[in-house]
């Protein structure tokens, strides 16, 4: 019923600059907010950045002052602007969405399939 994609994972030199996205569809009723994460290989799954419906962010400490989250919210989208990236920045990165379907109860966790990003020196 909902699904979640992103979208612009690929290539990019250390020190350069990617751009992801990430549309979350179906039925919707609200959106509580959306999240940016990552693994590596041989690590766990870490957050990058959040955004909530009225637009408040957070960065884990690593990407602060690098990437800039930010959303459409009429689109149900948001992106990751991926500035000045190092080789560990490379991960598979996902998009998840915290979401109802029904116009009461708790948001419910949604995840993308990934995108990987392969920084290179």
């Amino acid at each position: 019923q909902v699904e979640v994609m992103e979208f612009g994972g690929g290539s990019v030199q250390a020190g350069g600059s990617r751009n992801l996205s990430c549309v979350v569809s179906g039925k919707i009723f609200s959106k509580c907010s959306m999240a940016w994460y990552r693994q590596a290989p041989g690590k766990e799954r870490e957050l990058v950045s959040s955004i909530t419906f009225d637009g408040q962010t957070k960065y884990t400490e690593s990407v602060k002052g690098r990437f800039i989250i930010s959303q459409e919210a009429d689109k149900n989208t948001i992106y990751l602007e991926m500035n000045i990236v190092e080789r560990e920045d490379t991960a598979v990165y996902y998009c998840s969405a915290d979401v109802t379907t029904k116009g009461w109860g708790a948001c419910t966790t949604y995840w993308g399939q990934g995108t990987q990003v392969t920084v290179s020196s």
